[in-house]
């Protein structure tokens, strides 16, 4: 299997790993297939996302997804956050194996298991957001 620098970068040297202890949200969500699992913390003020860390059990390919993921989300608004795609995350790592495509799933799933739960703490999901968090029924299930 051949990797890009990229990949091989955030998996070596991955950007924002750790815990947020009073995240405004966190997204877990896991691969029984394979035996990732993500979770995301984020840090929102002002419907923006000033902070954004990971902690992930997996392969190369889940610690490189979710230290991108992270990287293209923090300073950005809640809706650009939700319109993060796994593809946008696997295209941002220079490509991705075909057979770990799933690690990208993953970490959108994370980011929008957090945004869902953030949300949902307030008030419910907004009728007209609701569209992207289908991902969340997607093949990885949460944990």
């Amino acid at each position: 299997m051949q990797y890009s620098e990229k990949v091989m970068d955030h998996f070596m040297h991955p950007r924002n790993v750790g815990e947020i202890t009073d995240a405004s949200a966190t997204g877990t969500v896991g691969n029984p297939k394979c035996g990732d699992i993500m979770k995301v913390y984020l840090q929102i003020e002002n419907d923006m996302i000033v902070d954004a860390k990971f902690k992930t059990f997996g392969c190369g390919s889940a610690i490189a997804t979710s230290s991108m993921a992270t990287e293209m989300i923090k300073g950005k608004s809640l809706d650009e956050a939700l319109s993060l795609t796994n593809k946008a995350v696997a295209e941002a790592l220079d490509g991705l194996p075909p057979i770990k495509m799933h690690c990208s799933l993953l970490a959108e799933q994370a980011v929008k298991a957090a945004l869902k739960e953030y949300y949902e703490e307030r008030g419910g999901i907004p009728e007209d957001k609701k569209k992207y968090f289908d991902v969340l029924d997607e093949d990885e299930h949460s944990v």
